[in-house]
């Protein structure tokens, strides 16, 4: 997208719009896309998925990712209300595959890891079609998915 498509998106201007991708620029997020014409100059992300360990990082980079994780959070809280605002209005066959679910493990931080893995692999040919909409099936639509592993506190109960 160009900065122009970015402002329109977000509502900002164009200029504030610029200046932003040129920052993401700066730090490897996004990276200058080919372009159709002379006129254009479109963006790409350079990756779909992001991962901040909070490995070896200073308290300034650990509250960041805090931060970071709580936009993230609200935004998808944001957008489960605004489904279920409007699920009555949506075809049968959304209303069934929407929602939200929840599933409550005992794992190890290595099977907790590979369980991440596993789900990014399963991601990986329909996150694809983000880039290339020729892949994209007939009546598919975007969808977002937030994935949360949280571990809880250990109850010391051994249950």
């Amino acid at each position: 997208m160009t900065a122009a498509d970015a402002a329109r998106e977000v509502g900002v201007s164009q200029a504030l719009a610029s200046y932003h991708l040129r920052q993401l620029a700066r730090y490897g997020f996004v990276e200058q896309a080919e372009a159709r014409d002379d006129r254009e100059r479109p963006w790409k992300v350079t990756s779909l998925t992001q991962d901040w360990s909070d490995v070896d990082t200073s308290p300034e980079k650990s509250a960041a990712r805090g931060l970071l994780e709580q936009v993230m959070a609200e935004r998808a809280l944001a957008r489960l209300a605004e489904w279920q605002e409007r699920r009555g209005a949506e075809p049968e066959e959304w209303r069934q595959a929407g929602g939200i679910g929840t599933s409550y493990l005992y794992v190890t931080p290595e099977e907790l890891a590979e369980l991440d893995e596993g789900i990014g692999r399963l991601l990986e040919p329909l996150m694809a079609r983000i880039a290339d909409a020729s892949e994209r099936p007939e009546g598919a639509r975007p969808v977002q998915l937030t994935t949360l592993l949280v571990p809880l506190p250990e109850t010391g109960s051994g249950d």
